[in-house]
């Protein structure tokens, strides 16, 4: 395998994070770019990643970080400031030759979404499309790690999801199709990718597949959009992150969340952890974190 200079832009977030230490693993040079110096960079450096300090609001770091890449993986927070973030990324890997992004977008990504974030995403990847750089957009369903960040420790999941379905996926089987793609970037060049898990489940099956690796019941009570609302704000989501959530929620109950392929098996090489295996994976935290 050549091995190759690659750029993790949120390296540690949570699919950057994996993304960076499977490209590790497999002797690349990695440059992860993070805000801050903290524990979570340390232990990206430790593992031997070069930490170069930046934010994709700042056009002259984003300029260092990516000198001498020959790919990059760019993912952005729901949060406000996605298309400065995506314009700055595009320019600076132009002016330093980047041959390749790989572009964390989303499911619900659409021009007519009712969702800011959602079409937003869109947006940045028709500008991504026109840089020079050849680019690959992801667009996953709701991630696994969503039963972990909504879990409330009282063993209900309160969703507005109805009945719907979806596959949940989990960070680091993105991270897989992620590494795929910057190691060998041109049989994707051009693709959108839907990414799914293992299962399609609606939030009852959920429920029922998270009692069993918990050995305690855990129950789905769909709620309403108010309610949702209401726990968002209770949460200290953002304005920003609430509007997304309510807009996709209905997303969800309308289908565009579902569906199913093989991707992270045919690309990432592995197949996709279950829920099940998703939570058993991640037992301590339901437990340190239970009424």
């Amino acid at each position: 395998m050549t091995h190759r200079n690659l750029l993790v832009i949120g390296a540690t977030g949570k699919t950057g994070r994996h993304t960076a230490e499977l490209l590790l693993q497999r002797g690349h040079h990695v440059r992860a770019l993070v805000r801050t110096l903290d524990e979570r960079s340390r232990e990206l450096a430790d593992l031997g990643a070069e930490i170069s300090v930046g934010d994709a609001h700042d056009l002259d770091s984003l300029a260092r970080a990516t000198e001498g890449i020959d790919a990059a993986y760019f993912t952005y927070p729901i949060l406000p400031g996605l298309m400065d973030a995506t314009a700055n990324v595009a320019q600076a890997a132009e002016e330093n030759g980047v041959g390749a992004i790989v572009n964390m977008s989303q499911i619900s990504a659409r021009r007519e979404s009712r969702s800011n974030a959602a079409r937003q995403h869109w947006v940045a990847e028709r500008l991504l499309d026109r840089a020079r750089p050849a680019v690959t957009h992801l667009r996953p369903t709701f991630f696994a790690e969503w039963l972990v960040n909504m879990w409330d420790g009282t063993g209900e999941l309160r969703l507005p999801f109805a009945d719907a379905r979806h596959a949940p996926i989990a960070a680091v089987d993105q991270a897989k199709v992620i590494a795929a793609v910057l190691e060998d970037p041109a049989p994707h060049a051009g693709r959108i990718y839907p990414l799914y898990g293992a299962v399609e489940l609606n939030h009852y099956e959920i429920a029922e597949a998270m009692s069993r690796a918990l050995g305690r019941e855990v129950t789905y009570v769909p709620v309403e959009l108010d309610e949702f609302d209401a726990i968002l704000e209770k949460r200290g989501a953002s304005p920003h992150l609430v509007q997304h959530l309510l807009a996709v929620a209905v997303d969800y109950r309308n289908g565009i969340f579902s569906g199913m392929n093989d991707l992270v098996k045919t690309i990432g090489g592995d197949d996709p952890l279950g829920v099940e295996d998703f939570v058993t994976l991640n037992r301590s935290f339901y437990d340190n974190h239970s009424a």
